[in-house]
């Protein structure tokens, strides 16, 4: 064998060695790329129904939010209109209430006046 033989084989050698391991990492990376498939498959599988549950609830806490709303403006409502009808009632009522318990503690006073004064002396 002469040192081209020798030479070519050794490359004939190398290329093959690097064939080898080229083709064992591209089978790794075959499996790897399977491997992946296989779990973004799974993933997707469990977040579709997943993410469906979620806009179902999502859609539920909406109607109960505009269900409180709905709820807090009649509550307003109802607080806006107790506290005209206290104004009116105070309006309507409160003076002449206020002038019956004015008389009726004059009147008392009045008569607990009287009773505490002694009887007049007789004349004659």
């Amino acid at each position: 064998m002469s040192g081209g033989e020798v030479a070519g084989l050794l490359v004939a050698v190398f290329w093959a060695i690097l064939v080898s391991f080229l083709a064992v990492a591209l089978f790794r990376l075959a499996q790897a790329l399977r491997a992946a498939t296989a779990l973004v498959t799974a993933v997707t599988e469990r977040a579709v129904p997943l993410l469906g549950e979620a806009s179902v609830t999502v859609r539920s806490a909406q109607t109960q939010l505009d269900r409180v709303e709905t709820i807090a403006t009649d509550v307003q409502e109802v607080a806006a209109n107790a506290s005209a009808l206290s104004s009116t009632v105070a309006t309507t009522f409160g003076g002449p209430l206020v002038k019956v318990a004015a008389f009726g503690y004059g009147v008392r006073q009045a008569l607990s006046t009287r009773r505490a004064a002694p009887p007049p002396a007789p004349q004659g």
